[in-house]
């Protein structure tokens, strides 16, 4: 399975843009995971733009519809969605690439769960393959990025994740048809 992480933070040292790159560390052969990291590099969403869409937009369009799934971590801003991830759902609105593609949710902290609903009312609307309950969930916030490391190397965390990613595998699947 091919899967694009896609990190709603604009920040360097990010904890969700860190549990994103370990959980590419952990597919191993069964799973291949490309991260997005340049939300904060997307131009402003114009309506205007969109019948010939910046370099940015396209690129990450290419990248959903190359992806078998959609892994999205985000942090709160505010007890709603960073800006630049609601920049990039926006580009993403009226184009067809994220209709019906399987996405799921990650969170770097054991708080944020006013923004968390938000982006599960906007991903059930933005396609009818976002799965509420498949969810990963590491406690990350305010640890140092060597903390960061030593918990997600972690051998529980690590088993956590492969699950995560197992279990989205099979979400994202065809279903076997019987005759």
């Amino acid at each position: 399975m091919k899967f694009l992480a896609i990190s709603g933070s604009a920040r360097r040292a990010s904890t969700n843009t860190a549990m994103l790159y370990a959980l590419q560390s952990v597919a191993g052969s069964m799973h291949q995971i490309s991260v997005y990291d340049r939300v904060g590099e997307l131009p402003v969403f114009s309506p205007d733009l969109e019948q010939d869409p910046p370099l940015e937009v396209e690129a990450l369009a290419r990248a959903i519809v190359d992806a078998d799934g959609l892994i999205l971590a985000s942090p709160e801003y505010i007890r709603s969605i960073p800006g630049g991830l609601k920049n990039a759902i926006d580009w993403l609105v009226s184009r067809n690439e994220v209709i019906g593609k399987p996405i799921v949710l990650a969170h770097a902290s054991h708080r944020g769960n006013d923004m968390l609903h938000q982006l599960r009312i906007i991903l059930a609307t933005l396609s009818d393959r976002f799965n509420e309950d498949l969810f990963l969930r590491l406690p990350l916030m305010k640890l140092s990025p060597d903390e960061v490391a030593a918990h997600l190397s972690a051998p529980r965390h690590q088993e956590e994740m492969r699950r995560f990613l197992d279990d989205f595998a099979n979400y994202c699947a065809p279903a076997v048809r019987l005759p």
